[in-house]
């Protein structure tokens, strides 16, 4: 058993999480005032989004300087002095290391912009074709092409994300060191773990090609050489310490590559992000689409990562919410009429599976889609781009916000909500995304004073520690078929626990094995209380419950 699969951890969006002086976004005293918060929680680490200079073109994960703090959210004494307090709780953390990609506004690429061609090749920077069209087809990911006029060069330079974040060109060497020196500047401030953004981006081909069709992804994710690149940055930072936690976040990956990034055996990481369980709400795998989500594939896809990372002895980060995602109780059940039910559901569903669980902020006092009616309150990049491209293609106002509504990033990124004063206790000042209406009613003093769902995730991290049957046992999914509840049975040499998980209001009824039935004597957590399972078993709205099971 290794030490970061018993570990819980809190992903904490620096920018929205508490503001300490009033300019309306969130920063490092604003996070060092809320220690005693997290400690209380239960937690052992916190993910902390970029907090590098920047100019905040896409919150942070566009970077100027990977070496220093942005002003906006303090300085490097106070960063310190946060590493200080987390760790008199036992708390450490984890950094956000954008490698992907740079601002344009970085030294790097300013270099390259005024001819140094040793900068210039840290870069992907191509040639148009002999048409003079764009070098690829290639699509960004915000929206319009992925390529941009490379200053007044003829050239053109990569972007698969916004026009200012210039992708970096992995394939030279100094590139490579370059980012093992950022790796070991962090860990000799103490940092304990990192978190990857799009790390499966980074393997781009020598020569690129035009897309044909839907292969566009495949010509530059999951590449055979990414694996390469990340043992090599294992061996020359983080993987030289042995209590190092890392996760990659890898789009549009497989279960055969998820178990290839993760596997202790292989040097590369700790663990992966995969995002294909976030996607059964994509109608024809279109992420701007009002669909609802399909619960069948929904298991399947849990189970086939549950299944096949354990088989192949790699290791999961479980999540149901973070930055770039609509907040899962608005999105997979009923925070009006089950609140309580709802959170306690989604969270016990994931943090009793194989893998290590992820709270995001908020998530533990049931915070909510904000549900904007107007555009110009939103702040992501993607949502205003995604926006104009609904109503380009004849969607009315109404109906493209019902999606922005639904799909925005900025779903998760509104500040925290702290208690019923103005703007939620986040700030003094005007906050940088408008806070969510229902702040008088859900925010953390009400929640701690009469509220259930923190102490339902402070249960959770408890049985977490208790119970290696969690953090080790085997995974074994069933009732896969069944049309209302996501089911599983955990199991090591000592323990074997059911776990049942009702996703839709209303009573159902499920015919439960006369073996778990009369083996099932002592139960272990569940969101409507002790229950005794019998052979006809009704669930209730959102009901989760899990049993020990007598081997």
């Amino acid at each position: 058993m290794k030490d970061f699969q018993k570990k819980v951890i809190y992903q904490l969006y620096p920018k929205s999480f508490k503001d300490s002086d009033g300019n309306g976004i969130g920063d490092i005293q604003g996070i060092i005032s809320k220690v005693p918060y997290l400690a209380e929680l239960g937690i052992d680490m916190i993910w902390m989004n970029p907090i590098f200079v920047s100019p905040q073109m896409d919150n942070g994960y566009d970077i100027t300087d990977y070496y220093a703090i942005d002003p906006v959210f303090g300085t490097m004494a106070d960063f310190e002095e946060l590493i200080r307090k987390l760790k008199q709780h036992g708390i450490e953390i984890m950094f956000d290391m954008v490698f992907n990609h740079t601002s344009i506004t970085h030294e790097w690429f300013q270099k390259a912009l005024a001819g140094d061609e040793a900068y210039q090749d840290y870069y992907i920077i191509r040639d148009p074709k002999a048409d003079g069209s764009l070098p690829t087809n290639w699509g960004s990911k915000f929206g319009g092409e992925a390529w941009a006029p490379f200053g007044d060069t003829g050239k053109y330079y990569l972007h698969l994300f916004d026009v200012t974040q210039a992708d970096l060109n992995w394939r030279n060497p100094k590139v490579r060191e370059e980012l093992q020196e950022v790796v070991n500047f962090w860990l000799e401030k103490g940092i304990k773990g990192f978190r990857f953004d799009v790390l499966n981006l980074i393997g781009k081909d020598v020569a690129l090609v035009d897309s044909q069709g839907s292969n566009e992804k495949s010509l530059y994710t999951d590449r055979p050489i990414v694996h390469d690149y990340i043992h090599e940055l294992n061996q020359a930072s983080f993987g030289t310490l042995e209590d190092i936690i890392t996760v990659g976040e890898m789009s549009s990956t497989t279960v055969e590559n998820g178990i290839l990034y993760s596997n202790p055996d292989r040097n590369e990481l700790s663990m992966i992000f995969s995002f294909h369980h976030l996607k059964v709400d994509y109608k024809d795998g279109e992420k701007w689409t009002d669909h609802p989500f399909d619960f069948l594939e929904l298991k399947r896809i849990l189970n086939e990562w549950q299944a096949g990372m354990s088989d192949g002895n790699g290791w999961n980060a479980l999540f149901w919410n973070n930055h770039d995602q609509p907040r899962a109780n608005s999105r997979f059940g009923d925070p009006i009429r089950y609140p309580f039910e709802t959170a306690s559901m989604l969270a016990q569903t994931i943090h009793l599976l194989r893998g290590t669980p992820y709270i995001y902020q908020g998530e533990e006092i049931g915070m909510t889609n904000p549900d904007y009616d107007d555009i110009s309150v939103y702040r992501d990049i993607e949502s205003h781009n995604a926006y104009r491209d609904l109503k380009l293609a004849g969607l009315t106002h109404p109906e493209a916000m019902r999606i922005i509504k639904q799909k925005s990033r900025d779903n998760s990124r509104t500040p925290m909500q702290w208690d019923s004063s103005p703007h939620a206790g986040f700030t003094t000042g005007e906050p940088w995304l408008q806070v969510a209406a229902n702040y008088p009613e859900v925010n953390v003093e009400k929640e701690l004073a009469e509220g259930k769902i923190f102490r339902y995730y402070q249960e959770l991290i408890r049985i977490r520690k208790e119970h290696p049957v969690i953090v080790d046992g085997s995974y074994e999914g069933i009732l896969l078929d069944d049309p209302e509840v996501f089911a599983y049975i955990r199991e090591n040499g000592e323990e074997k626990v059911l776990v049942l998980n009702h996703f839709y209001a209303g009573e159902y009824t499920i015919s439960v094995p006369e073996e778990w039935a009369n083996k099932a004597r002592s139960f272990l957590a569940g969101n409507y209380g002790e229950r005794q399972l019998a052979s006809s078993f009704t669930l209730k709205p959102y009901e989760t419950i899990a049993f020990r099971i007598i081997k």
